[in-house]
C-alpha cells in the first residue's frame, strides 16, 4: 500500500492514547482508498519499522508535548522537530528515531507528522478528555489533507 496513516499512543492513559483513537474513528467511518493503510501502531516502538517500509507517503498521529492548549493542533515533517528539538514522542522509542532509522535502511518516504497537545497523560482511563476530543473533527481533516484524498 503506497500511503500508511499511523496512530501512536496507549489507550489506558487518557489524551496519551488519542493518535490510535483517531485511526480507528478513520477506519470505521472514512472511506479509504485502497492504497491506504490505516494502522493501530499503539506503544510498538521498533517494530514499527516493518509497518512502514515500502511506503510511499506516512502520516503519523500522536499527542505532542508543546506549551500550548490543549487540543492544539500541529502539522510538520520531521526534520522540524530536529530544529526545533521539540519533544514529539511519550514512548521509549521515539518516532523520530524510526524515522531516522528508516532512512538508514534507504526508504524515503513523504512523511508528515499531525500532534495534537494533550491535557491528560497520566490518568489511567481510556477516555479523550472533553478539550482534545473536540479538536478530533479537525485533526482528521488534516490527515485526509495530508493522504490528499478528501
Amino acid at each position: 500500500m503506497r500511503i500508511l496513516i499511523l496512530g501512536i499512543g496507549n489507550l489506558l492513559q487518557s489524551d496519551e492514547g488519542l493518535g490510535v483513537h483517531i485511526v480507528n474513528q478513520i477506519a470505521q467511518n472514512v472511506e479509504i482508498p485502497e492504497d491506504v493503510e490505516v494502522i493501530d501502531g499503539g506503544t510498538a516502538g521498533f517494530d514499527l519499522l516493518p509497518l512502514m517500509k515500502g511506503r510511499e507517503k506516512i502520516i503519523i498521529v500522536d499527542a505532542l508535548i508543546v506549551d500550548d492548549e490543549p487540543g492544539s493542533i500541529y502539522r510538520f515533517k520531521p526534520e522540524q522537530i530536529r530544529s526545533a528539538r521539540t519533544r514529539f514522542s511519550l514512548h521509549d522509542v521515539g518516532i523520530i528515531e524510526i524515522i531516522e532509522l528508516l532512512k538508514l535502511l534507504g526508504e524515503n518516504p513523504d512523511i508528515e507528522i499531525i500532534g495534537v497537545v494533550p491535557e491528560d497523560i497520566t490518568t489511567l482511563n481510556m477516555d479523550i478528555t472533553p478539550r482534545v476530543r473536540e479538536s478530533i473533527p479537525k485533526v482528521i481533516e488534516q490527515i485526509m489533507d495530508a493522504a490528499s484524498f478528501n
